[in-house]
């Protein structure tokens, strides 16, 4: 069976924690921060779990993460 190809735009975005749960940042914290409080931007610098239905279309993009 050939090797699969990781998706590049997904490797940039999403890691897998030690336990196999996928992570996210959030979006809006690059710039035109001035106007954002500084609890907003505090909270966006916060990696979350991506939501359940969202795991398995990402973990076919990463097939050689922690699955």
């Amino acid at each position: 069976m050939p090797k699969l190809k990781t998706h590049k735009g997904a490797a940039k975005r999403f890691r897998f924690t030690a336990t196999g749960k996928v992570k996210r940042g959030h979006s809006h914290a690059r710039h035109i921060l001035t106007k954002k409080t500084a609890k907003r931007k505090r909270n966006l610098d916060i990696d979350v779990m991506i939501a359940d239905a969202d795991v398995p279309g990402v973990k076919k993009m990463l097939p050689y993460g922690r699955s």
